[in-house]
């Protein structure tokens, strides 16, 4: 297999940078480019272990810059390969340099996550684990990198093989009752093979109902302000993000394109969509504010509706209403700072049933309780990752879905009667399912589709 090397570190001025390489001609191409303090031979130098000298040029051998190298040698490796990694000074023409020599060398410049596409490949991590690393390195939030963490470590990896091991138990009893009619044994092999369908239902379905709340900690929840022109949407963008991310003017129509700001809150990604304030207008530009601010409002998770309170509701303030009757929603009425409150907007807005808070965006008064309102109406107390059986991306709960549909499959068959030799055909369907979650059974594709999502050098 050919060596490969890439920088690890994000490009730009840092203190260090890394190149790895790894590959069986690793330490080969390593020795013609870096001049160690104390030379040794490659047998002699143990894994794990670190080097000092100077990084030379692979031609001229003069020196560009002095460095550590880490060794690490097959099979433990992170890609069970004999590996290094060159610890440079940071700097995109140091490490450009350093990239360069080992190229001329003899490696070859690594695909996105091809590092880890190796792991994969060798047997190191499962496909899972692999997409549980890609998933830690974008992590927004400290809830999202423990559970990225824990899918790194396995636990949804032990999860599956648990569930794939309960489906093997079944399948081994019908296949006894099939190997040995002669003791009689189907109605007992039909009775205890529905018992452990049942909890193997019960397991998947615990799984694919978790995905609720890993969607919420890798996604975030999508929240729209909404509001009439000047009724306080930008301030409160301001007020929650505490700086000054939108124009804020006495002049209406002023937001007249969405801003989006991701903040922090319990842990969850909080994705707050500022729009364009719902009213006619006849200039161009706004109209077309307004209308993206309305396919927003059909795409959001959560919309905060906010009403000036310090004036009578009016027709954009109707239309408000009707738009936000069937969604989760939040009703805020904003500038309690001022004197000209309108108590009967309240009393209009109760109509709703829907939570009713009200602040000042200005002085940031109210905000507390609105994001605790946002915890209580999500559940994101609740959240825990205590046994990391979280199911946070798309591919997972899509395989699970259809193991899940195959086990009831399995289940019917068993209460209509038919031969149980039949029921093995939908098992069978069920581990294909989860293997292609741990990538025991994945096309060629799925798997170039998900390590083209790294970066160069993982």
């Amino acid at each position: 297999m050919e060596t490969i090397v890439a920088i690890s570190t994000a490009v730009g001025t840092g203190g260090i940078g890394i190149i790895r390489m790894s590959g069986k001609q690793c330490f080969e191409i390593l020795e013609k480019i870096f001049k160690p303090k104390k030379e040794q031979k490659i047998e002699e130098i143990k894994g794990y272990t670190i080097k000092y000298g100077h990084i030379v040029n692979y031609q001229t051998e003069e020196k560009i810059d002095e460095v550590l190298v880490s060794y690490f040698k097959a099979p433990k490796s992170y890609t069970t390969e004999d590996m290094c990694e060159i610890n440079s000074h940071g700097g995109t023409v140091v490490v450009q340099t350093i990239l360069e020599q080992c190229l001329m060398a003899g490696a070859r410049l690594a695909m996105p996550g091809e590092f880890t596409q190796k792991a994969f490949l060798n047997g190191r991590i499962d496909l899972s684990q692999a997409e549980g690393i890609i998933d830690l390195i974008n992590s927004k939030t400290q809830k999202e990198a423990e559970a990225s963490f824990k899918q790194l470590e396995g636990v949804l990896s032990k999860k599956i093989q648990e569930i794939r091991k309960d489906i093997l138990n079944v399948m081994a009893d019908i296949e006894a009752s099939i190997d040995y009619p002669e003791y009689d044994i189907e109605e007992v092999s039909n009775e205890k093979a529905k018992k452990e369908l049942e909890q193997i239902r019960d397991k998947l379905k615990a799984l694919e109902n978790s995905f609720h709340t890993g969607k919420l900690l890798k996604e975030g929840i999508r929240t729209v302000i909404i509001g009439t022109p000047n009724s306080g949407k930008s301030s409160l963008l301001n007020a929650i993000l505490n700086e000054e991310r939108a124009i804020v003017s006495n002049i209406e129509g002023t937001t007249r394109d969405t801003i989006e700001e991701m903040v922090n809150l319990d842990g969850i990604p909080l994705k707050l969509i500022d729009t364009a304030g719902i009213r006619n207008t006849e200039n161009e530009i706004e109209k077309i504010g307004v209308e993206k601010a309305l396919k927003l409002l059909e795409e959001a998770d959560l919309t905060i509706a906010i009403f000036d309170n310090t004036k009578p509701l009016e027709r954009e303030d109707r239309e408000i209403i009707e738009l936000i009757k069937d969604k989760k929603t939040i009703i805020l009425l904003n500038k309690i700072d001022k004197k000209e409150i309108k108590p009967e907007n309240e009393l209009e807005l109760q109509k709703l049933n829907k939570p009713i808070l009200k602040i000042s965006a200005k002085t940031k008064e109210g905000l507390e309780e609105l994001y605790k309102q946002i915890i209580k109406m999500f559940h994101l107390e609740e959240i825990e990752l205590n046994d990391g059986s979280l199911i946070t991306n798309i591919r997972h709960k899509e395989q699970i879905r259809k193991a899940l549909k195959s086990i009831l499959e399995g289940e019917k068959g068993i209460d209509s009667k038919i031969p149980i030799d039949l029921i093995e055909i939908a098992l069978k369907d069920a581990l294909e399912a989860l293997s292609e979650i741990t990538g025991e059974n994945v096309s060629e594709d799925i798997i170039n589709e998900i390590f083209s999502k790294f970066c160069l050098g993982k």
